[in-house]
């Protein structure tokens, strides 16, 4: 059996039950793990998860591409060998322990190429693409994915289902501009995508903020020291400011000095609040009182930070402004 990485995570796998115990066309067996809770994600009729042999795909023959971008596909081959299939391809029974391609083409090719078998898979007995694609979007309300996971349950719903940016937002209740910012996180290396869904204080915001880099091998230099140095998410946007990493590790950043006194574990805090709203978060104190500025960049930004300190109130003003 092949030793290719299963997967960062399952994508839109992650948000439907797995497969019954029976499968085929008409099948109507429940689910394995059964209902889930409030919090948890749905059962969806007519889709369940599972991994699917290579040799028991059969490849659609009403697929309109014809045509597949060889480089576009040693590259994707490349990142499944790398970070696993982080989106699950689309299938449907007919009968005889096969399954049929209906959407993730391209992701099956790459996948036979690096070996990646068995290969994740959302059977469908459904052929109503418009009920899938919003059972789907209703559970990642509802399912609390990693960063990568959630980056790739948007790029599959954009490419599979014929979703937009403007439509998860609204279903989602969160800003185009942060559908929009975490897609960018796909474009990191693996490596740094490795980090990132592991956990090891590299952040969702520190992600971004690496994105600003001009290179893989910069944007991977910098990772390693957000891990070995546990820097903030503020250090690194000084880091990135200053042109490249490279010129950072010559000349180390340091806290800015200020004259006013600080209180133990300001910085501290204010470097906590940097990571939790993704951006720059300023803590002063003065002889009566203190303040906190929170920085944004652009009205999107400013109402996912709202967002973020007060759901009721992003809320309402989404509303009001419907």
């Amino acid at each position: 059996m092949s030793q290719q990485r299963r997967g960062l995570g399952k994508g839109l796998g992650a948000l439907i039950p797995t497969g019954p115990i029976v499968d085929g066309p008409g099948t109507t067996s429940a689910p394995a793990n059964g209902s889930a809770g409030e919090t948890g994600p749905k059962p969806i009729a007519g889709a369940y998860f599972r991994e699917v042999p290579l040799a028991a795909i059969v490849p659609n023959p009403r697929q309109p591409r014809k045509v597949f971008d060889d480089e576009a596909l040693k590259e994707l081959a490349e990142s499944i060998r790398e970070v696993g299939l982080l989106q699950p391809i689309v299938v449907r029974p007919v009968g005889g322990g096969e399954y049929e391609l209906i959407m993730g083409e391209r992701r099956w090719r790459a996948c036979k190429q690096v070996g990646l078998d068995p290969v994740p898979a959302i059977v469908r007995n459904t052929q109503d693409d418009e009920l899938l694609r919003d059972a789907l979007i209703e559970n990642l309300q509802r399912q609390e994915l990693n960063p990568l996971e959630e980056a790739a349950a948007y790029q599959q719903l954009l490419d599979d289902f014929q979703a937009t940016h403007d439509q998860l937002a609204k279903k989602l209740g969160r800003s185009r501009s942060h559908i929009t910012n975490t897609l960018r996180l796909l474009k990191l290396p693996s490596e740094v995508q490795l980090h990132v869904a592991a956990g090891t204080r590299v952040t969702a915001g520190h992600a971004r903020a690496l994105l600003g880099l001009d290179s893989a091998e910069e944007q991977i230099k910098l990772a390693k020291r957000i891990v070995a140095e546990l820097l903030s998410v503020r250090a690194v946007e000084e880091i990135v400011s200053m042109g490249s990493a490279q010129a950072a590790v010559k000349k180390p950043v340091r806290e800015r000095q200020t004259p006013k006194p600080t209180a133990p574990g300001l910085t501290h805090l204010a470097d906590r609040l940097s990571d939790h709203f993704e951006t720059k978060v300023k803590v002063d104190l003065g002889r009566r009182k203190g303040r906190i500025v929170v920085e944004f960049a652009t009205i999107d930004d400013l109402e996912r930070i709202i967002g973020t300190m007060a759901p009721d109130a992003a809320r309402a003003m989404r509303e009001a402004e419907n």
